[in-house]
């Protein structure tokens, strides 16, 4: 799977959904400062199957001449969607058909014409198959109930469920951002990076341990920027990550472990939804992060798990409501996280098949490292 943080792809849960109004209200938003291309993909299953989307006569599907075809809009007085896409700013409009089969061939033949590098708004449910964009969203109609099959297949991989009333969207499209080519999202929450652990089965302070020249920690502080209004560190030792330029929070009573870094950042932070990282887990996958930060509504913690007896703490979402509840457990002594979990309302999210990279090991610090190399 190629990754594209230039691209930023719109899906549909179903048809007239308003996929097309919201990538012209982005297209209007950011050409103003950058050329946006925009592109329209349509994946066909079979040319003499039912037609998914236009009725009999369509023409989308038996017209297509081999596997794939690329043509660019230059019309802009039509209805077409491509057109709408042009008039509202699009520096160049493209439309790829392709059989489902051949979604990654078309996919290349396209990045021949606009480049690899190039910042894009791409109509599509299919190709997410193939790419792995900056963004995904997925526009859902209010009363849409049941989900046509490509969407729901690609739902999972969703940045965002974007609800539409046919008048406007549930989101702030400010909340979208367009930085060195690269689209984010930014999330009203903050992170909180634990740094503060004694690294005693490493042998070595976690937290320095460098990835292609970087530390750690700084290769987790850059993922997560721009993607929330907030960062913090929480950390005794404020001179030594000084170099990140985020707000370092230190305990409030030493030696607690790290509950008591997180009941010392949940204080301080000016957001109700906070996601806590451990500064031993290299790759963060944003998407997931995003659908645990959805899933904290009447929760006071989101815990993601993997297998009935293994779960995350240390790669969550806590509401700063959790605060009481923590701070319970501090001042009768406990330092276990789990001990708060039976004092608030926890709810636990299956990681799939993605899990976690913890490197709490020297050797597992060397296997990653050979890894990643390669």
């Amino acid at each position: 799977m190629i990754k594209l943080d230039g691209m930023l792809m719109i899906g549909s849960a179903g048809r007239k959904t308003g996929k097309t109004e919201l990538a012209c209200a982005l297209i209007k938003k950011f050409s103003k400062d950058r050329d946006i291309t925009a592109i329209k993909v349509t994946a066909i299953n079979e040319r003499d199957g039912q037609c998914p989307r236009g009725g009999q006569g369509c023409g989308v599907c038996s017209s297509l001449d081999g596997n794939l075809d690329i043509t660019e809009e230059n019309e802009r007085s039509s209805d077409k969607d491509t057109a709408r896409l042009l008039t509202a700013g699009a520096k160049q409009v493209f439309w790829v058909r392709a059989m489902k089969t051949n979604l990654e061939e078309g996919l290349a033949a396209l990045l021949d014409i606009i480049g690899a590098d190039a910042v894009s708004i791409c109509e599509s449910n299919s190709l997410r198959q193939v790419v792995e964009p900056g963004l995904f969203l997925i526009v859902k109609g209010r009363d849409v109930k049941v989900w046509k099959s490509s969407a729901q297949q690609m739902r999972r991989y969703a940045d965002r469920i974007v609800v539409s009333d046919g008048s406007g969207f549930d989101f702030d499209i400010d909340q979208i951002k367009l930085s060195d080519g690269k689209w984010t999202m930014q999330e009203k929450a903050t992170a909180i990076i634990l740094a503060g652990g004694d690294s005693g089965r490493m042998g070595t302070d976690k937290s320095m341990l460098t990835i292609k020249g970087r530390p750690i920690i700084e290769t987790i502080s850059e993922q997560l920027r721009g993607t929330f209004c907030q960062i913090l560190i929480s950390s005794n030792e404020a001179d030594k990550l000084a170099f990140l330029g985020f707000e370092i929070i230190p305990d409030k009573i030493p030696g607690q472990g790290p509950l008591m870094g997180i009941a010392s950042a949940l204080e301080v932070s000016t957001n109700e939804f906070n996601f806590v990282v451990a500064c031993d887990i290299p790759h963060i996958d944003l998407t997931y992060v995003r659908r645990m930060l959805a899933e904290a509504e009447g929760v006071d913690i989101v815990i993601p798990t993997t297998g009935e007896e293994r779960y995350e703490p240390l790669f969550a979402v806590y509401r700063k409501s959790a605060l009481k509840a923590i701070n319970g457990v501090l001042s009768s002594g406990g330092r276990k996280i789990s001990d708060v979990f039976d004092r608030c309302r926890v709810k636990y999210i299956e990681l799939e098949a993605r899990g976690l990279t913890n490197l709490n090991t020297m050797t597992e610090y060397e296997e990653f490292q050979k890894k990643y190399d390669d």
